[in-house]
């Protein structure tokens, strides 16, 4: 976060320029924040909108408009965060971060289609990893903020006091709780596995859905694997959790058999190797995967519709 002012800048229109330019700096943060592309564009309008609403002469009083919209944006996010809990705890069935896509297919490397590409907004690096994004749901508000601003933007406890309204000394205890919890659920196995074992692995498991291979399947999965859900109350899907490889199997097949006609893709999600069920060309789920070793752990299936706008193009 800049603290002081932004040099080269002088000009009107420079002075705009860069304050346009921050938006994808604060889409990127407000999407760690928040977990929803959605929920984060809206922040960021709610930021820009305030800016806008200081009188001329307030804002060009502002030496460092960055640090203005960055503190703003935290804030705003602060706040959602707060009323988030809430509003989960209404929600129907299980909760899971809105998955990204990247612009480019891992399996050939083509451009994907469609012009309105959350990769041209977000920045997609180990921060946005599904794994990581549902661990951060179990930290507080400002223990999000905290951990985040540090940890993943390198912001001083002394900016981010700002935003938290503590001292720095608090937020520094924030963090380091945060950071505990990070370390406590990390899979050290999972982060050792390369990109192409990865895809491949994922890949495998695909091909084992296709051709409704029980045992493929079961070898594939962890023993202890978790499949987690989130239709949103808006469409059908299995809830609470699906717990243990032979559970998760039977239960992938017979979604295979009541479901004909589905189409999987396989697409990166939240820049690591996913997959992506179609209708008739339509994306109707998006399915994240954490892999420890050589077997998947975990899969986070999104069905809600309202979480899958940025996949419609796919």
């Amino acid at each position: 976060m800049r603290t002081t002012p932004e040099p080269g800048h002088d000009r009107p229109e420079e002075r705009l320029s860069a304050i346009v330019g921050e938006r994808r700096h604060l889409t990127d943060l407000a999407y760690r924040l928040l977990g929803s592309l959605t929920e984060a564009e809206d922040a960021v309008q709610e930021t820009y909108a305030r800016w806008y609403a200081m009188p001329r002469a307030r804002r060009e009083a502002v030496e460092s408009p960055g640090a203005w919209l960055t503190t703003v944006a935290g804030r705003i996010c602060l706040d959602l965060l707060g009323s988030a809990r809430a509003r989960r705890e209404r929600y129907v069935g299980e909760w899971i971060p809105e998955p990204l896509p990247d612009r480019t297919e891992w399996i050939s490397g083509r451009e994907s289609g469609g012009t309105a590409d959350p990769a041209d907004r977000v920045t997609l690096d180990e921060s946005v990893d599904m794994a990581f994004l549902v661990l951060l749901e179990s930290m507080t508000p400002a223990e999000r903020v905290a951990f985040i601003l540090h940890d993943v933007f390198r912001y001083s406890f002394a900016e981010i006091a700002v935003i938290l309204g503590r001292t720095p000394a608090a937020c520094r205890q924030l963090a380091s709780s945060a950071r505990r919890r990070v370390r406590a659920a990390s899979a050290p196995e999972a982060s050792a596995v390369p990109v192409a074992g990865r895809a491949g692995l994922v890949r495998s498991f695909k091909e084992a859905w296709e051709a409704r291979d029980i045992e493929a399947l079961v070898g594939l999965l962890d023993p202890g694997a978790t499949l987690t859900a989130d239709g949103g109350g808006l469409v059908s899907t299995v809830v609470p959790p699906v717990e243990g490889s032979e559970r998760i199997a039977a239960y992938i097949l017979r979604i295979a058999d009541i479901a004909p006609g589905l189409t999987l893709l396989e697409r990166t999600v939240n820049g690591q190797p996913g997959l992506v069920a179609q209708r008739s060309g339509v994306t109707v789920t998006v399915a994240a995967f954490e892999l420890t070793g050589d077997r998947v752990a975990r899969i986070w299936v999104i069905r809600n519709p309202e979480k899958l706008r940025s996949w419609m193009d796919r």
